[in-house]
């Protein structure tokens, strides 16, 4: 399909004038081509700009006009024979006025960009894939482990390079596939997972879905020994409010538990593909398992809120389900058959979580 047809396509699908039918086609369309939905979003961004250049002619020819309206010369020759209190104050007191002016705007200016109103981003939401080069303390805490591996006498795995960054990732299935967040991923020269005994395994990008943000990524190294069937099923239907939930994680070195519940039936901005969760994650935790008491998978966490303490969110699990779907089957070398039997249900948590551990991995990227 040639680019203008595509930008047809999009802005009648963003302007509502598609048909159901049309509609439909063309979101299987996108279901197929993940880069589509890249371009919906710049088309939203250039279609934005351009409104706001309109909006800055339209003010600006308003001016004009009232410009024009105004008899310059007559009302300067007013104010020089009479002045007002305003022109005199200003004529008294104008160096002290443009001192206060210019402090205002500074801290106007500072407050915009310390809010994130100077930028694209929303600063009340944070993805939650660690920086490990701005985290050195990490990595000495890493580089003491590998210390401490070498003097063990025990083979590192993986490379020697520190990972810039880090998220988390759990099995789809035992034999090598793994999901984590795509912007986890995003930009990676390379991914490797690691376990929780420290072994580090290299993996291939399979898949990307910006839209629901996941990314499914395959172990592909011979040193991987099959996991056995994951003890954990995908729920397909709605979770209530209020539900306990919890996950597992690697904001830092060590797996992390997070406990909490389920706080809202939609997330971020009111986004209709993720739940709000009141529960404890931290850079790193993007890409964890959302579980509820039974063990299911029930979402992926992607996000917290930075101006509400303990407020996160997570990419629901049909939505994951249909990024799942979407694989186109050529890049796919082994069977990815989810798993149906839950043997976690009656399980406490203690005993889930042990069970866990090995389904569970930290998601390191390198990139130049």
């Amino acid at each position: 399909m040639r680019d203008n047809q595509l930008l047809e396509m999009i802005e009648s699908y963003l302007s509502g004038e598609m048909t159901a039918e049309e509609r439909t086609q063309f979101d299987a369309l996108r279901k197929k081509d993940g880069s589509i939905d890249i371009k919906i979003a710049e088309h939203k961004e250039f279609t934005g700009l351009l409104e706001q250049y309109n909006d800055r002619l339209s003010l600006q020819s308003r001016l004009d006009e009232i410009h024009e309206e105004i008899d310059v010369h007559m009302l300067k020759e007013d104010l020089m024979a009479h002045p007002s209190w305003v022109v005199q104050m200003w004529r008294n007191h104008h160096s002290k006025i443009s001192v206060a002016a210019s402090v205002a705007i500074l801290a106007v200016l500072m407050i915009l960009y310390f809010t994130g109103d100077l930028s694209n981003r929303d600063p009340r939401f944070q993805q939650l894939k660690a920086d490990v080069e701005r985290v050195k303390k990490e990595q000495d805490k890493l580089g003491a482990k590998t210390d401490n591996i070498i003097k063990a006498g025990k083979p590192a795995t993986g490379p020697a390079i520190s990972a810039k960054f880090r998220g988390t990732g759990f099995a789809l299935t035992g034999n090598g596939y793994i999901v984590t967040n795509s912007h986890v991923i995003n930009g990676a020269d390379s991914v490797y997972v690691q376990n929780a005994e420290g072994e580090s395994f290299h993996t291939k990008v399979v898949y990307t879905d910006p839209l629901y943000d996941v990314a499914v990524l395959q172990i592909n190294d011979s040193a991987f020994k099959n996991l056995g069937a994951v003890p954990y099923s995908f729920k397909k239907g709605k979770s209530d409010l209020g539900e306990a939930v919890y996950t597992l994680g690697y904001p830092g070195d060590d797996l992390k538990f997070g406990p909490g519940a389920l706080t809202a039936a939609t997330g971020f901005h009111g986004d209709t593909t993720e739940y709000e969760l009141y529960i404890p994650v931290n850079p790193g935790n993007s890409g964890g398992p959302l579980m509820d008491e039974k063990g299911n998978i029930i979402g992926v966490i992607n996000g917290k809120q930075t101006q509400t303490s303990g407020v996160a969110f997570a990419v629901k699990s049909n939505y994951l389900l249909k990024a799942i779907q979407s694989i186109p089957a050529d890049s796919l070398n082994k069977s990815l058959t989810l798993n149906n039997k839950n043997t976690l249900t009656s399980l406490s948590r203690t005993q889930q979580i042990k069970k866990l551990r090995n389904y569970v991995f930290m998601v390191k990227v390198y990139n130049q």
